[in-house]
């Protein structure tokens, strides 16, 4: 018998019960997924984006909680070395990462010893740990206490959110604005911690699509409402400054949870409302 695939995997950790066919004109044999099963398939599918290649690695990556480890998010393997590091671990790590800058001006021809580019590695380094900050950070210390109870059921839009990321292919920055919607279940946030949220999932290395996802989720996780939507507009310097080099290309990704995933007009809503 040949070896399991990865998706043979995924299939055996649904439940059969929560499956149902299609019978509105769909295809003969068409498993169409319930909410429940919905929701596993998009939690497992984000874990697995960001866990190990390794099938058994990614087994276990689907599994795992939201908040992995001390409020932290979809960490990355090394961030508790990094969050928990003495004050000589921190400079080591700053050392190291400024000799790696340093290898690459003299790879690409550079002098690192010239008067411009002497404290080059260093300021590059110290930039990169700030621009992947995010790893560090506490969704529990974010949202710190600022859920209410609210008797709301209206929509609830928080838009043109300012957003500054790193492209995890090239390394270089992409940078947008986000909107983000939800319809509460008796619980609202304080409109501030959605900037922050948003930005703890940015100071990243990212994909905008695993970005988007990953705010709409942690909302969901957050408020339990009854739909989260987030769509996300941005420009990509690695498509600007390299490759097709078309600085007018712009990219938009959306992540729809809940009542705006399966109502039609509540999307068309909020779609026609962050247009406005």
């Amino acid at each position: 018998m040949p070896p399991a695939t990865n998706n043979d995997q995924l299939t055996n950790q649904i439940d059969p019960r929560a499956l149902r066919i299609r019978t509105n004109g769909g295809p003969a044999n068409d498993i169409v997924p319930t909410e429940s099963t919905t929701r596993q398939r998009r939690r497992t599918s984000v874990a697995l984006a960001l866990g190990d290649a390794h099938p058994r690695a990614e087994l276990e990556a689907s599994r795992r909680q939201f908040i992995d480890y001390d409020g932290l998010s979809w960490p990355s393997s090394g961030t508790r070395e990094r969050l928990e590091a003495t004050p000589a671990e921190a400079e080591a790590r700053l050392d190291k990462l400024s000799g790696a800058i340093r290898t690459i001006l003299e790879c690409i021809g550079e002098d690192p010893d010239r008067e411009g580019l002497l404290e080059t590695p260093s300021r590059y380094a110290k930039a990169m740990l700030y621009f992947t900050k995010g790893y560090e950070e506490n969704l529990k210390l974010i949202v710190n206490n600022a859920v209410f109870q609210e008797d709301h059921d209206e929509m609830v839009i928080i838009k043109d959110i300012e957003i500054f990321s790193m492209c995890e292919h090239h390394l270089v920055p992409f940078t947008g604005k986000m909107h983000i919607g939800y319809i509460p279940r008796g619980k609202v946030l304080g409109l501030s911690k959605f900037a922050r949220i948003a930005e703890m999932f940015a100071r990243r290395l990212q994909l905008q699509e695993r970005l988007t996802k990953q705010v709409a989720m942690a909302i969901e996780e957050i408020l339990e409402p009854l739909g989260v939507a987030v769509v996300m507009e941005s420009a990509h310097l690695c498509m600007v400054m390299r490759g097709v080099e078309k600085t007018t290309a712009s990219t938009t990704t959306s992540s729809m949870l809940g009542c705006f995933r399966k109502r039609t007009r509540t999307r068309e809503e909020f779609l026609r409302l962050v247009r406005a």
